[in-house]
């Protein structure tokens, strides 16, 4: 009897702690950093980076700003835009986006860091900081090796794969249906 106590207490307290927690009000802050690599006719390419930032929580955030300054100059060249913003408030459930586009100097993989995103919540006075997600390696200026004969069958393969065979399967059944069996056309022979 008290075990069965003991453990209708610890179900209550744990749904009484996560009832409290769930009602806090709290920023929750995304950010997803994206680049792509575009080559130009004049053969050049141009890295095209993109940041969303998402307050994915229940209250607004201030003073927000994004820094992005793991771009080397050695390597490349800004076109378009910089590498920071900043924003006066970003309200809960919304975002906003930065882009910029830069040119690559040198055949180079380069590995960017993620971006750093700093805000202020109402109710903390200390600066509140995040991070994008980090980037793949990007291979700028190198040339694209010539793609084998049957990258074509594969990516079919891929698409069509389980229609191919289940055509396959379905012909074989009905071949196996429709063509008499070595048992039965012996049986036929030995009652004539």
């Amino acid at each position: 009897m008290a075990t069965a106590a003991l453990i209708i207490f610890t179900i209550v307290t744990l749904f009484a702690v996560s009832s409290l927690t769930a009602s806090a009000e709290t920023p929750f802050v995304v950010a997803r950093k994206k680049a792509s690599v575009l080559k130009l006719k004049s053969g050049a390419e141009r890295v095209s980076v993109s940041i969303d930032i998402y307050n994915h929580g229940s209250l607004a955030i201030h003073d927000v700003s994004l820094a992005d300054d793991s771009w080397s100059t050695d390597i490349f060249e800004f076109v378009a835009g910089n590498t920071s913003n900043s924003w006066e408030k970003l309200d809960a459930g919304s975002h906003v986006s930065h882009a910029f586009e830069l040119e690559s100097k040198e055949k180079t993989t380069y590995y960017s860091a993620p971006a750093v995103i700093t805000y202020r919540i109402p109710t903390k006075s200390k600066l509140q900081v995040a991070y994008s997600t980090p980037i793949p390696a990007l291979e700028t200026l190198a040339e694209k090796a010539v793609s084998h004969k049957l990258d074509l069958a594969k990516k079919l393969l891929a698409k069509y794969g389980s229609h191919v065979s289940l055509v396959l399967i379905v012909a074989l059944f009905v071949r196996i249906i429709s063509s008499p069996s070595s048992k039965s056309s012996a049986n036929a022979k030995k009652r004539h």
